[in-house]
């Protein structure tokens, strides 16, 4: 399991989110601790314990050639979504890791994208998994994919 991060990322947050730029800045900021979602150039509109919405714009790098958005950057979008809508949410001597996905495509993604993801704050320190669901919704509201997550939670372990 990762080290726990729920502590930083709120903090960060909290310093960024409400000065001119400071989303973007906490996006790309994000997109450098985790190279692989970096490439997606999401941008993260909310931040909260159990609550977080991204978007993404449709652009060329993301799309395949249907002239959609890639089903992997969709997933990739889900994941970023549930993971920081959880780990936003741990107490600091908590951690997690993602230990399973699954992505239903209901329709092909185009236009602007917003990733939103509800879960319920974790309780206790016992080890356990949880499902986290993220919705993705084009310019329309209709639902283009759903993500579930299952996280592996538990303590952190000293080295």
């Amino acid at each position: 399991m990762t080290r726990s991060i729920g502590p930083q990322l709120r903090r960060q947050w909290q310093r960024l989110a409400g000065i001119p730029g400071g989303k973007w800045l906490f996006s790309r900021l994000l997109g450098r601790f985790v190279p692989y979602t970096g490439t997606l150039g999401a941008h993260i509109d909310v931040l909260e314990p159990g609550h977080c919405v991204v978007r993404l714009r449709d652009r060329r790098k993301v799309r395949n050639h249907l002239h959609s958005v890639h089903a992997m950057a969709l997933a990739n979008l889900g994941e970023m979504s549930t993971g920081l809508a959880l780990m936003n949410s741990l107490p600091g001597n908590m951690r997690g890791i993602l230990k399973g996905f699954n992505v239903e495509y209901l329709k092909k993604a185009r236009g602007s994208l917003l990733a939103e993801c509800h879960c319920e704050i974790p309780d206790g320190h016992a080890e356990r998994e949880v499902e986290v669901r993220c919705e993705i919704r084009n310019t329309t509201r209709d639902i283009v994919t759903v993500a579930r997550a299952q996280w592996l939670i538990g303590p952190e372990k000293s080295a």
